[in-house]
């Protein structure tokens, strides 16, 4: 059966490639129709020296605000002039994580600051860095050199990028010189936000690639009906999983953002890292005897690839 076909081979397709028809931007291409509106206050001294590992988008911008940076590229090394402490900000793809970790020094690597989408707390786990610092990043660098657009909503005129960790201030001070919004969070609080932000991308990406792969905004527009119920099958799943509770108008405030990003494309990638993480929980409950938690999203991973373990 299906669900027997899961228990099977599930485990072996969670680390293979899980591409949709159509390519999703990578972080930081975003197309927002919001502006920041009100100016951003920079916290005083909180601001620190870094290590910016990758000049793109992200990386390019976070050097651009500070002249005592270090930069890391994926074949210079561990740079000869790192400051001596600071935060070491993350700004690769999630596939590069591995040799980032192996390049930092080992008794500097607890000031790492990972910068990427998905939900890394099991990895950052078996590399035994589940404190390091954590940003959940809402604002958007169209082309690289150009000014940052902040994710904010009208539900969220506040922002929404949010960090947690040892750096989590100054990384927070070095967005304000920027224009941009961020909170800091801890314990529950950082893991609702960042439960949040899995359920938006995980949904969206699907429920468009499902449908032909329409944009963010024809997702929240033409498909409401359709994401609403994914979104709750997703947060229900995701808060036992976590043992939080999200605010409630989880749903209008995913569907804010959305309209924020209207133009962004949807696929679904990075499968291990980002729906993937629901896919286990589908794992385990199968292996266990009881029912699939996510019906839906199984029915529309294999929908939209019809090659996924399931059909086997």
């Amino acid at each position: 059966t299906m669900m027997r076909a899961i228990s099977l081979v599930g485990v072996a397709w969670l680390g293979a490639a899980f591409v949709a028809p159509r390519r999703e931007a990578g972080v930081g291409q975003v197309h927002a129709e919001v502006v920041t509106t009100e100016a951003v206050e920079v916290p005083v001294g909180a601001d620190a020296a870094a290590v910016i590992v990758g000049q793109g988008r992200i990386g390019g911008l976070l050097s651009s605000l500070n002249e005592g940076d270090a930069v890391m590229t994926r074949t210079s090394g561990w740079p000869a002039d790192a400051p001596g402490e600071g935060p070491i900000y993350v700004c690769t793809r999630n596939d590069a994580l591995d040799a980032v970790i192996e390049a930092t020094p080992a008794e500097r690597r607890e000031d790492l600051v990972f910068l990427q989408n998905g939900m890394l707390g099991p990895y950052l786990e078996t590399k035994g860095l589940a404190d390091c610092t954590q940003g959940l990043v809402y604002f958007a660098v169209s082309k690289l050199g150009e000014k940052p657009t902040d994710g904010v909503t009208d539900l969220n005129p506040e922002g929404l990028t949010t960090a947690t960790g040892k750096w989590a201030e100054a990384f927070r001070a070095r967005l304000a010189k920027a224009g941009l919004r961020c909170h800091v969070a801890t314990g529950d609080d950082f893991t609702r936000a960042m439960l949040e932000k899995h359920v938006w991308i995980c949904a969206f990406m699907l429920v468009g690639a499902a449908n032909g792969g329409v944009t963010v905004g024809d997702v929240e527009r033409l498909h409401r009906q359709q994401l609403a119920d994914l979104v709750d099958e997703l947060v229900n799943a995701g808060q036992t999983a976590l043992q939080v509770d999200l605010a409630p108008g989880y749903l209008d405030r995913l569907c804010a953002y959305a309209r924020a990003v209207s133009h962004f494309p949807t696929a679904v990638k990075e499968f291990p890292w980002r729906n993937g993480w629901f896919y286990k929980l589908t794992l385990n409950a199968i292996q266990q005897g009881k029912d699939d938690p996510l019906p839906m999203h199984t029915a529309l991973l294999y929908e939209i690839h019809p090659d996924f373990p399931l059909n086997l």
